[in-house]
């Protein structure tokens, strides 16, 4: 018997159940649409009309789906500046460093010395704790300038009109790192920090004396005094090229434009820069320079300003730049004293440590980079001098610490540390001191229980055969105390 034909609906009736439900299904649909759009967040993340944009909104992009994030809770206060560091504890920086202190490549005078960031901590010292500084002399030099003019001062190279007519006088302002001509695009880029040069300093002066016509360049100098080459030094250093005489009025550290040699009159040859300068802008010079003195109110024609010195110290600290710590020093001499030199800038380093209450007793200082011979400095000069850039009062001269090398990645610390615990790469910032026979560091570490130290490693009496093992030696120590648990447990 065949299946009844009324088991199947009609196609109109399905037609008319279908059109009967479908609104009934959209809106169920429309429903759970908003209900996982609520839930889950599809509209953000799958609707591009509806998404935050993540270069614009980046607030506002929401997190993966299905993520559990914890509810926001409000921050520990960070620690202040004025919260004191953990003292040391002595037996434990011994046992870390000495070892390394021991290596008889250093020699027969080893001083050491490591102590809290708290002024009058206890501080763990080996050795009669005075010795040659080398250029850690840079620390007492910056840290003396910076509390002297400031971190935000800058130095103005200056173009005046001289006392005869379409005579323009290029006067030096002791800026460290002027240059004798603008950075380009790239090296703008990877330069810091930002140089003032003759050459743009040029460019106004032209537009100012109209862009034509002949001129006469003159230079001052005069804002720097006494010898350009320090009685103290070694009689080999400037005619050998080892550092250039320090003039007020000096371009690219005083190197020639060959890059190969130093001037033996930077002034003289910031001032055929700056001539030349005037020459590609049209204007017929007439003569080499000659050196004057302006009188007081000569007319400005142009200026250019230096960076910040904060920013000039980091870059000193980082490269161990001797001219520019000489420049700075006799700042400070000026600043001090209103006398611009070598002896000038030493009496007024010591005098301005002394003012911020550093015990300098016994200390002698003859110059400011440290190339000096007769330079000695106590161990405890520099870690007061540390202590006091990271305290609450420390704002001026906080570029001390922001300026130091960093073990095992910038400045003069960038291929140090190959031996040794490797953890100190990173968390040593030092500055050098190197000279024939005499190595050091000065800085601070931060030991495995995250606590700050202050420390000074140095041995002025190495072999020369022993040079690259002895600065090992010195780097060892300072990464061991990286390495090392050293300080005192909080209380409580």
């Amino acid at each position: 018997m065949r299946e009844a034909r009324g088991s199947k609906r009609p196609r109109r009736e399905v037609r008319h159940l279908v059109g009967a439900w479908l609104p009934v299904v959209l809106v169920l649909a429309l429903l759970a649409a908003g209900v996982g759009a609520y839930r889950f967040e599809w509209g953000p993340r799958y609707l591009p009309g509806l998404a935050a944009d993540p270069v614009t909104e980046p607030e506002a992009v929401l997190p993966p789906a299905g993520l559990d994030l914890p509810a926001w809770a409000t921050p520990a206060p960070v620690a202040g500046a004025d919260d004191a560091s953990a003292p040391i504890v002595a037996d434990k920086v011994s046992a870390a460093v000495t070892p390394d202190l021991a290596d008889p490549d250093l020699g027969t005078h080893v001083v050491g010395a490591v102590t809290s960031l708290t002024p009058g901590s206890e501080t763990w010292t080996s050795g009669d704790g005075r010795y040659l500084p080398a250029s850690t002399t840079k620390l007492l030099t910056l840290g003396a300038a910076l509390a002297t003019l400031g971190p935000d001062q800058t130095f103005t190279t200056r173009a005046v009109r001289g006392e005869r007519p379409r005579e323009v006088v290029l006067v030096g302002g002791g800026d460290p790192l002027l240059a004798s001509k603008p950075l380009t695009v790239a090296e703008a880029d990877s330069t810091y920090p930002a140089r003032a040069d003759v050459t743009s300093l040029a460019l106004e002066a032209a537009a100012a004396l109209g862009g034509t016509g002949r001129v006469k360049v003159r230079f001052d100098d005069s804002l720097f005094t006494g010898p350009t080459d320090n009685p103290a030094w070694r009689r080999d250093y400037v005619p050998d090229d080892i550092v250039s005489p320090i003039t007020a009025l000096m371009v690219d550290s005083g190197i020639e434009p060959d890059g190969e040699a130093r001037s033996d009159d930077p002034s003289l040859a910031a001032a055929r820069a700056f001539a030349e300068a005037l020459r590609a802008t049209g204007l017929t010079v007439v003569g080499d320079p000659e050196r004057v003195v302006v009188p007081p109110g000569a007319e400005e024609l142009a200026a250019v300003e230096s960076a910040p010195l904060g920013e000039i110290a980091e870059r000193i600290l980082d490269v161990s730049d001797n001219e520019g710590a000489e420049v700075v020093g006799h700042q400070v001499g000026l600043a001090t004293s209103g006398t611009g030199s070598f002896e000038a800038g030493a009496a007024g380093v010591l005098g301005t440590l002394r003012g911020l209450g550093i015990d300098v007793t016994g200390d002698e200082v003859y110059d400011g980079s440290g190339l000096s011979r007769r330079n000695r400095v106590s161990t405890t000069t520099l870690l007061a001098l540390l202590q006091h850039a990271a305290g609450p009062d420390g704002d001026p001269v906080r570029s001390l610490l922001t300026g130091m090398p960093v073990a095992g990645f910038t400045g003069s610390l960038t291929y140090r540390f190959a031996e040794g615990p490797a953890v100190a790469r990173g968390l040593v910032r030092a500055k050098t001191g190197t000279l024939t026979g005499v190595h050091a560091l000065a800085g601070i570490a931060v030991g495995r229980d995250g606590e700050p130290m202050a420390f000074v490693f140095a041995a002025d009496r190495v072999q020369a055969e022993d040079k690259l093992d002895a600065q090992e030696a010195i780097d060892r120590a300072a990464a061991a105390l990286a390495a090392c648990r050293c300080s005192a447990p909080a209380a409580g």
